[in-house]
């Protein structure tokens, strides 16, 4: 089931009726509702791969408990070791096999030994990368102490499948998250509100500016070889804000629709596209996936300790990973180490952290400095984003020689006017808004203008959406 289709529309209210009229007295039956409705909602795209999370599920929950009466650290290390081999496992086998038996082969073809294999049809399980993570973050806190395990199975299988972010985040921790499963919860009017206000930008997000987007990013990249430079660069540009309002998007309905339920996750996108620097991009695009390499990989790794080959090292280690995470393709790799190379300098210098706060706070336009660097790092990743969409890194390769030709100062032969002023009201839009949450957290205070603001925004997603077909968030790929 995904949050732009009908069925959602239908699921929601069901869910949200029976949680807060039915159940509302017993919060036992409450979380088993979220369960269930859960596997509902995931099992209405492929119910036989419910298996692997009632199976992950389990697995950690057993091996939470049993660390929570184990002294011994030989002991206590096996049992993590077995949480961590049985998901990274799975993750790897639906997600890596066919990748790594590939390059096997290609590599032995390349010393001449011919090798004849089949590779499998597998079937990549939608949110798997999402709700491995999310459990892995449990046993290895549950490991260091930092939270006590759970003796609630009922409340702990809600947290690994709470529906809103199960198959694209955010990504939670159980020390914020799984506590909210196991105390009594109220229905607070302003925080429904709230949610439904961030459902409708997230709607919005996707339907209008992703999907939008999508079309005319589909037809640029899919015939690269036919189209000027420029054009070219519309396409990348195209991308570039189908894949922030697409995965973003999925943040904000997911983000709106647990708050409806009496549930506070994470930020998980904070304005990107305003950074100034690679460093701030990062701190502020996928929070909760940057995080969890942060706390899980890189910090154990050493972090930025030690020697400037230990640093650089850490680094290239934590966005080769990351690139990897998103796909079984040598472009999300490439598109992972041309970052490492964008963020090394500012981090070798100690300009890492020089933009903390939001960009020019208080005031209504940025600095002539402010802009340049704002430009210069958009532009780096738009550069970046053409990897990450290319099919392969031939194709990435010739989209980029192809760019810096004579055409690149051409007329683009696509110039989708509508869409085009869509984008410019989302960026006007995210700019005034980029102090809060989300963009439209605090609409006008008259009452008028703020249900006209509404309104506006239901009649655009109506007359501008693309609803000819429910099309399927990105990040349900990783």
């Amino acid at each position: 089931m995904i949050f732009n289709s009908i069925d959602f529309a239908v699921f929601l209210p069901i869910v949200f009726i029976l949680y807060w009229f039915i159940f509302n007295k017993n919060l036992k039956l409450q979380n088993l509702l979220i369960v269930v409705a859960s596997y509902i909602f995931y099992g209405w795209w492929d119910w036989r791969f419910l298996s692997l999370i009632l199976f992950s599920t389990i697995i950690d929950y057993s091996i939470g408990i049993s660390l929570s009466k184990q002294e011994s650290k030989t002991k206590r290390k096996t049992l993590l070791w077995i949480s961590i081999l049985v998901n990274l496992g799975f993750l790897s086998f639906f997600k890596y096999y066919n990748f790594f038996l590939e390059n096997f082969i290609t590599a032995f073809s390349f010393f001449g030994a011919a090798i004849k294999t089949n590779s499998l049809n597998i079937i990549l399980p939608v949110g798997i990368s999402f709700y491995t993570f999310q459990t892995l973050s449990y046993t290895i806190d549950v490991y260091k102490r930092k939270i006590h395990p759970t003796k609630d199975f009922i409340a702990f299988t809600a947290f690994v499948s709470f529906f809103p972010q199960l198959v694209a985040g955010p990504i939670e921790r159980a020390s914020n998250l799984l506590p909210q499963f196991l105390k009594q919860r109220k229905f607070e009017y302003f925080k429904a509100v709230d949610g439904m206000r961030q459902i409708l930008w997230g709607l919005f997000k996707k339907i209008v500016i992703a999907d939008n987007c999508a079309q005319y990013a589909n037809i640029i990249f899919n015939n690269s070889s036919e189209y000027s430079g420029s054009t070219l660069v519309l396409g990348a540009i195209f991308f570039t804000f189908q894949i922030y309002g697409d995965f973003s998007g999925y943040s904000d309905i997911a983000i709106g629709s647990s708050r409806l339920f009496g549930f506070n996750l994470k930020q998980n996108f904070a304005f990107p596209y305003f950074s100034r620097d690679i460093a701030e991009f990062w701190r502020r695009w996928h929070i909760s996936l940057s995080t969890w390499f942060r706390d899980y990989l890189y910090i154990p790794l050493g972090g930025s300790r030690g020697s400037t080959y230990n640093k650089i090292r850490n680094v290239f280690i934590i966005f080769l990973v990351s690139g990897f995470w998103h796909g079984a393709n040598w472009t999300f790799i490439v598109w992972g180490a041309l970052n490492a190379l964008y963020f090394l300098p500012i981090f070798l210098t100690n300009n890492n952290r020089n933009n903390l706060d939001v960009v020019a706070k208080g005031k209504h336009l940025p600095s002539i400095k402010d802009l340049f660097l704002i430009l210069i790092t958009f532009s780096l990743t738009v550069f970046a984003w053409i990897f990450f969409r290319a099919e392969n890194i031939s194709h990435a390769f010739s989209y980029i020689c192809s760019i810096f030709s004579n055409s690149l100062f051409s007329i683009p032969e696509i110039k989708p006017k509508a869409v085009i002023l869509l984008l410019a009201l989302f960026i006007i839009i995210e700019w005034f808004g980029r102090s809060e949450q989300y963009a439209i957290s605090k609409p006008p205070s008259n009452i008028i203008f703020r249900w006209l603001f509404y309104i506006g925004l239901i009649l655009i997603i109506y007359f501008y959406g693309n609803f000819s077909e429910e099309i399927e968030f990105i990040y349900f790929q990783f």
